[in-house]
């Protein structure tokens, strides 16, 4: 196969792993979207002073084995690289995540096509406000168990907290190596996040506590709105 004819940027961007690329002078090249969020907790200097204290000494790739943290973040790993002078790449891994058993009641759920539930709430709000959307989801995520109504409705607020945003990026995708135990059984995670140049903060309470109805992990931040939500079956 002849990689050369695939573009691999769309796999870096969405990564959950934060990649950033920097000149010799520490300049950001390139980021992911991981990284920009990194980067509300974490200085520019500090990443690259941290590139460069765990550089190779020779063209190449080294990656070595260490406990990060920064606020949301924990990493165990960092891969740091450069084929030439003028590019230095800082790749993260994120620790995987084993949380507390969490009692769920399946029986009062429904088997659910999340991103159809998605799509419908987005097209509810999209009525109301004329918001330019970007939605990025995953295909192949399976159906999962939950409550459709109250999901909806935490889907509705979270949206209404960008509704002054001009523009609003949304991605649903597997977190990849992190999971929840429920009746004692792993269960994968899907991410929902929503992102914009800003937003209210005004039912702010509310989405947690319906986050926390739906058995859903979530981060607020002033730009973006984090679900993390297990693929119960």
């Amino acid at each position: 196969m002849n990689t050369l004819s695939i573009d691999f940027r769309p796999f870096v961007e969405w990564d959950n792993n934060p990649f950033i690329l920097f000149d010799p002078k520490g300049k950001i090249l390139y980021l992911n979207n991981s990284a920009e969020i990194l980067l509300g907790y974490v200085s520019k200097k500090e990443l690259f002073d941290l590139a460069l204290a765990y550089a190779p000494q020779n063209f190449g790739y080294k990656t070595t084995a260490l406990s990060l943290r920064y606020e949301v973040f924990n990493f165990y790993s960092i891969t740091v690289g450069y084929e030439n002078e003028e590019q230095l790449s800082i790749r993260f891994y994120n620790a995987p995540r084993i949380r507390n058993s969490i009692p769920v009641e399946k029986e009062k759920l429904s088997m659910t096509d999340i991103n159809l539930l998605l799509e419908a709430n987005i097209a509810l709000f999209k009525t109301k406000n004329p918001n330019q959307l970007q939605l990025l989801t995953d295909p192949d995520l399976p159906q999962l168990k939950i409550d459709q109504n109250r999901f909806s409705k935490l889907l509705r607020k979270v949206l209404e907290s960008f509704r002054s945003s001009d523009s609003i990026q949304i991605a649903l995708k597997l977190l990849v190596g992190e999971h929840v135990i429920i009746d004692n059984q792993k269960t994968a995670i899907a991410q929902l996040s929503v992102s914009a140049n800003g937003r209210y903060t005004d039912a702010d309470k509310e989405i947690v506590s319906l986050s926390e109805q739906c058995n859903i992990s979530c981060n607020l931040q002033e730009f973006i709105v984090k679900l993390e939500i297990p693929l119960i079956q």
